[in-house]
């Protein structure tokens, strides 16, 4: 592929809702550009931007897949990011890399939540945009339906620029709102002119007169001569959507079919025409040595530095650091420094990805998107730079993962196995967490959702050849008493020659520090227990309160004081003495008023307005406690709804709010503090420990 200066470079991301049609739009392009001599099929899993086998075999992006596209004198680089909202950590990679964004809307399906979320995120990035309507070749399909929903949600700054043309329901050209002109098409990509047909000239004349307004307000020259009834060439309207597209004050509205490769020509002569190449965004790092901000600015005549947005580690591809070129010009043989890390890089090869297909090039230019390979310590957010010159860039907002599970090595001998796979995963997407419970004797996995750890576990088998199996994971309860007890405890054992002697009085009580699991104190006067044997009773105590006695959980909040007891010369030992404390420790939590501590969290639940009755609801059928609801600053019409909730009632409770929502639901929960369990709840889980006692 031929390099591309900074000028001549656009990056774009494709938004929209899970089978809005971003995937197959992309191979319509590739088709176009000359990249394919056959145009895919995401049924077929042919395409160039979905390539892994979980894409293949699921019909639906799972990552974000880069393909750049030659348009003319122009290189395109299309970042194809998944619908679907378990894979928002993949969106919001690509959405730090690109410059502009297309947001694909179903013309069959209309404007849906997936829509509404992807303008969210141009609005958070700042990012130019236009609205692309696929599916035009299908029966009842209605582009002017789509346009006023957009309007309805977003306003005047809606401006459809093209519109369909139906001849006996099919889908046969469109009509070009800027130039007021009919097109009709003749074959793939091709068209040529046709009149505009009676029953659009009032629609034409409505769009026109809203497009026409909004170019009147550029300057106050256009807005004298627009009142004045004159005309405005249309170059002078190009220019001026131009300029309205990069500050996005306008968002125009095209539309075709990505099947019949209507409409796709006209999309690309827009995003080379209307978009703004990196030279004319800006870019701010901070010079690690002087403590500066640094305007990089895609500038090439600077110092080299670029971003690594995106990482891929792939069995068979290897792996490949994903880089935005943020100012200078990287070349094949450079040795970049990570700023991030400390550490030399000796670049190989650089390349850009067309898919899953590595292209070498000799060098890419500030703003072009690449992938350099085999980078070991270079990681998703670092920064690689000169070291003259050491950069750091922000690193990429990447959402929180709140669903969990437990999970399992399916073969025993695999642990090793499945961590690696994990760790390599893990680098690849930066919203997937392992943890490790050690209190609950279990190892918990995070992510966006059901769905993405489901897509996990099936790509550890296909990809690393290992199975591991997920559960419901169990909740961290504590145990601890509410009253005093008053306790001994004697250890004797005669075995001939030397036996075992300890024998301990203490009491246990609550000592009202439920961080600490628990406190000890020796008041034992006149030596009735030597002080060589104190550290073997405070052993007896330490290991008690790792498995309760009430249910096995760990102890929180227990003060234990020996203040009495007996010893033998010959028989006692340290081994007796903790013996006895560990006996002392059972019988005298036993009868402490011993109660279960369930984990409380503190939940924000963020949904539209619609929605909250239900919410709410359903959080107090959970056991929960709503403390407020605020209007949410960021998203107007929404709501945050602030409850504390028991953590045994959130299991599966992202599945449980898209459901509620139709999937316009986020929340997000911190642990807040224990508290005790209702006397039914505790019940269950005594009787839930004594069976699995049973089983053993």
């Amino acid at each position: 592929m031929d390099v591309f200066r900074s000028d001549r470079i656009r990056n774009v991301v494709l938004l929209g809702h899970g089978g809005a049609g971003k995937t197959s739009l992309v191979e319509a392009m590739a088709y176009l550009s000359g990249i394919t001599n056959r145009l895919g099929k995401v049924t077929d899993g042919n395409t160039v931007s979905d390539y892994d086998k979980e894409e293949i075999k699921r019909k639906f992006s799972i990552s974000t897949s880069v393909v750049p596209i030659q348009w003319g004198k122009v290189k395109i680089n299309v970042l194809d990011t998944p619908g679907y909202f378990d894979f928002v950590g993949e969106v919001e990679e690509a959405v730090a890399a690109a410059d502009a964004a297309i947001i694909v809307v179903s013309g069959k399906a209309g404007v849906q939540v997936g829509t509404q979320k992807a303008w969210e995120m141009c609005e958070k990035y700042n990012l130019p945009r236009m609205f692309f309507v696929t599916e035009m070749d299908v029966d009842n399909v209605s582009y002017r339906k789509v346009v006023e929903s957009l309007t309805e949600l977003y306003g005047k700054k809606i401006a459809p620029i093209h519109m369909p043309i139906r001849e006996n329901e099919e889908f046969v050209g469109y009509v070009n709102i800027v130039k007021q002109a009919g097109r009709r098409y003749i074959d793939r990509g091709q068209k040529k002119e046709c009149p505009v047909p009676d029953y659009l000239q009032d629609y034409l004349e409505q769009y026109h007169d809203t497009l026409m307004e909004s170019v009147a307000e550029i300057s106050e020259e256009f807005m004298d001569r627009y009142f004045a009834g004159e005309e405005f060439s249309v170059a002078e309207v190009s220019a001026a959507l131009k300029m309205n597209i990069s500050d996005g004050s306008i968002i125009p509205v095209c539309m075709g079919s990505a099947v019949n490769v209507q409409g796709v020509a006209n999309l690309l002569d827009d995003i080379c025409g209307y978009f703004p190449s990196p030279d004319q965004k800006t870019c701010a790092g901070m010079n690690a040595k002087t403590n500066e901000i640094y305007q990089a600015n895609y500038d090439f005549a600077k110092a080299k530095s670029a971003y690594v947005f995106k990482t891929i580690v792939d069995p068979f591809l290897g792996k490949y650091s994903l880089v935005k070129v943020c100012s200078g010009v990287i070349k094949g043989d450079d040795t970049l420094y990570n700023a991030t890390k400390d550490s030399e890089e000796k670049l190989n090869k650089l390349y850009v990805l067309e898919g899953s297909k590595p292209i070498e090039v000799p060098e890419l230019h500030a703003g072009d998107i690449g992938a350099i390979a085999k980078l070991n310590t270079v990681a998703t957010g670092d920064t690689l730079s000169t070291k003259s010159t050491p950069l750091v860039f922000g690193k990429t907002e990447i959402s929180v993962p709140y669903t969990y599970k437990r999970y399992k090595t399916v073969n025993k001998g695999d642990d090793d196995k499945v961590s690696q796979a994990l760790s390599k995963m893990m680098q690849e997407d930066l919203t997937l967490r392992v943890e490790n419970d050690s209190a609950n004797r279990q190892t918990l996995i995070y992510g966006i959702g059901e769905q993405h750890l489901d897509i996990v576990m099936s790509k550890m088998k296909e990809r690393y050849k290992v199975d591991i199996e997920l559960s419901k994971p169990k909740v961290p309860f504590r145990e601890t008493i509410r009253k005093k007890a008053d306790v001994e405890a004697k250890y004797k054992k005669q075995s001939g020659g030397h036996g075992q002697y300890g024998h301990v009085k203490m009491t246990f009580e609550p000592s009202g520090d439920l961080e600490k699991p628990y406190v000890f104190e020796q008041i034992v006067v006149g030596g009735a227990v030597p002080k060589n044997y104190f550290p073997a009773v405070e052993k007896g105590v330490q290991d008690s309160v790792v498995k309760g006695p009430l249910a096995s959980y760990p102890v929180v909040g227990v003060k234990a004081v020996l203040y009495d007891g007996s010893y033998h010369p010959v028989d006692s030992s340290e081994m007796a003495f903790k013996t006895a404390a560990v006996q002392a420790f059972k019988k005298g939590f036993m009868e402490a008023s011993p109660v279960l501590l369930e984990p409380i969290v503190s939940m924000k639940v963020m949904v539209p307005d619609k929605y909250t009755g239900d919410v709410m609801g359903d959080l107090n059928k959970r056991r929960g406690r709503v403390l407020g609801m605020n209007p949410d600053p960021d998203h107007k019409g929404c709501t945050v709804v602030e409850a504390d909730v028991p953590m045994l009632s959130i299991y599966g409770y992202s599945t449980d709010l898209r459901s509620m929502t139709g999937g316009s639901g986020n929340f997000s929960f911190e642990f807040s503090r224990y508290e005790q369990a209702p006397s039914d709840i505790q019940e269950k889980e005594i009787a839930a420990r004594a069976s699995a006692e049973e089983n053993e």
